[in-house]
């Protein structure tokens, strides 16, 4: 339990086993140090000499480094206060750090497995303003219940029309059956490359990288190549496959997402490092309905959250804002409307479909992008060695029916509407992603229409906002169409640009 620090009223200290956490940490990345050291020392001290040398190392890192920290320990303290949270830490460049509570919009735990065992958390306070450090402060570590009481403090604020006709409680809890999607993810085949490269990264590091070629070739001596290629590559994807499951229950176990009275969603997950994520309903701009390919095959999509006060940490963190893992499509829909207090979710609307002009610009564009290698490996066939145009022929046999399915995919996924108080935007194949945002978070409009889109009829009509990604666009309108659309999402802003017939 976190003491006070008793350098006035409300101070406390972090958890004085701070100090037995790095000392742990320490000692871990000691012991991986130590045997290699250990083994290099052996031959020309002697195998004992070698041993209390690296003991003598290991046991120097590691009283410097809780030294250190019990300092730091010793010089940190921190306050939450009627008006403002506090930090102050630092011995020979004092730093002072203080949060205005009005402008705290998350507080964040997170406790790696070391810090589970020892009943500790990482708590992160955040504004959500992108200044660098300034607009967070972290305590790392404090008790869990310390933790828990401080998000409670922080966050627990009456939002107007809070007791609405929808609940309050849990809203949606693991369900085991959703792991089926895991393996239809992009994890699978990154993952299964990341394997393959690392078994021939390590065997080169132990100097066994020629043995491992050798037993490959033995294994396929007068298997055709293509066959070859064929089964290592489904290796590859088989062990992607495990790591991709194994990913899953790792960041999604245990997961929970409840509102909390007060008007706060909070997502709850992780089985070795639990993560508590949590969203004030008042800086919620709408939800971003996310579907892969393989988990849109699958019937599938996540929920992400469109929220203000993106930090540029948040913004690069994939999953930070995602309140819900790829689940059935329906379902998905269903917590939509129940994060956004909707009776339907707007994700679900019919959407208006685009002009056959936008089908022929994707399908000319992936066609260019699939040609342009077989072009070059046609020239360079004609040029060097016609082994070259086979190659070519393959590329054009496989890149071809792929580009003009996935164009046509593209042209499918496109559509825009108005449902209710949100604009509703929708694109993408290979990450196909449907956005409803909040009319009233729309703080301006940007119309792009190039040489030929205009020659086509066509324009693209951007929303911008505060929040999410800061711009959501409707891709290859129809120009007098994508232009009222836009007029009438937020009457009076584009007005003033418009001459209507």
């Amino acid at each position: 339990m976190s003491t006070a620090a008793g350098s006035g009223p409300g101070w406390r200290r972090l958890h004085p086993r701070t100090v037995l956490v790095t000392a742990l940490v320490t000692a871990g990345v000691a012991v991986g140090a130590a045997v290699p050291v250990t083994v290099a020392l052996s031959g020309p001290l002697g195998y004992a000499a070698a041993v209390g040398w690296a003991l003598t190392g290991a046991a120097l890192l590691i009283g410097c480094a809780a030294a250190g920290d019990y300092v730091r320990w010793r010089r940190t303290r921190y306050r939450a206060g009627a008006e403002r949270v506090d930090l102050h830490t630092g011995l020979l460049l004092v730093k002072r750090r203080s949060l205005a509570r009005e402008r705290i919009r998350s507080v964040d735990l997170t406790a790696r497995p070391l810090l589970r065992i020892l009943g500790l958390v990482t708590v992160r306070i955040g504004t959500g303003e992108n200044t660098g450090g300034d607009s967070t402060l972290t305590l790392d570590p404090v008790a869990r219940a310390e933790g828990e009481r401080l998000r409670r403090d922080l966050l627990d604020r009456v939002v107007p029309g809070s007791a609405a006709a929808h609940r309050d409680g849990e809203l949606a809890t693991l369900d085991p059956r959703w792991i089926r999607y895991a393996p239809v993810s992009f994890a699978a085949p990154l993952l299964g490359g990341a394997a393959a490269g690392g078994v021939m990264q390590i065997s080169d590091w132990v100097g066994a990288q020629d043995e491992v070629i050798r037993w490959i070739a033995d294994r396929f001596q007068g298997t055709p190549l293509v066959w070859t290629i064929a089964v290592l590559a489904a290796a590859a994807l088989a062990a992607g496959v495990i790591g991709a499951l194994g990913l899953w229950i790792e960041m999604w176990w245990n997961y929970r997402l409840e509102r909390e009275p007060g008007g706060t969603l909070r997502v709850r997950r992780g089985l070795f490092t639990s993560r508590s994520l949590s969203v004030e309903e008042r800086r919620l701009r709408g939800v971003d309905l996310v579907e892969p390919l393989g988990v849109r095959l699958a019937g599938a999509a996540r929920v992400d959250a469109i929220t203000t006060g993106l930090t540029k940490d948040e913004e690069r963190s994939a999953d930070h804002n995602t309140l819900l893992p790829a689940v059935p499509r329906a379902l998905a829909d269903a917590i939509a409307a129940e994060v956004l207090r909707e009776p339907a979710a707007p994700t679900g609307a019919p959407l208006t479909a685009h002009p056959r002009a936008a089908r022929g610009r994707r399908l000319r564009r992936a066609l260019a992008v699939a040609l342009a290698p077989v072009l070059v490996q046609v020239l360079l066939g004609v040029l060097l060695t016609p082994v070259l145009l086979w190659t070519a022929l393959g590329c054009a046999v496989v890149l071809l029916p792929l580009a003009v399915a996935l164009a046509l995919d593209a042209y499918r996924s496109l559509g825009h509407t108005l449902s209710g108080g949100y604009l509703v935007t929708r694109s993408g194949s290979v990450r196909r992603s449907t956005a409803a945002l909040q009319r009233s978070g729309v703080i301006g409009w940007t119309v792009k229409q190039s040489l030929f889109q205009r020659r086509a009829g066509l324009l693209s009509v951007t929303a911008t906002t505060a929040a999410g990604g800061g711009a959501y666009t409707a891709h290859d309108t129809d120009a007098s169409e994508g232009l009222a659309f836009a007029a009438d999402a937020v009457p009076g802003l584009l007005e003033p640009f418009l001459e209507r017939g």
